[in-house]
């Protein structure tokens, strides 16, 4: 088991909650989908700065489930 999968079966219910209704909205095509993409981004927040997670955890659920990788931004002068 990686790293992330561990990380991901031990995310705060509110953080999976909001997850998996993004993923439902995004399958769904859901007209609400930049609604629950704040609230994924929010919780990830949230969770980070109540040190729930980690900076790094944080950075890998950006990217996978919201497409940012501010990686690339920490290399920009």
């Amino acid at each position: 088991m990686t790293k992330e999968e561990i990380w991901e079966m031990t995310l705060p219910r509110y953080l999976r909650n909001d997850i998996e209704a993004y993923i439902k909205g995004v399958e769904e095509n859901s007209s609400l989908l930049d609604c629950l993409w704040g609230e994924v981004y929010g919780s990830i927040n949230s969770a980070l700065y109540s040190y729930v997670i980690s900076d790094e955890q944080a950075r890998f659920l950006r990217k996978k489930y919201l497409g940012i990788n501010l990686e690339d931004d920490e290399h920009v002068d």
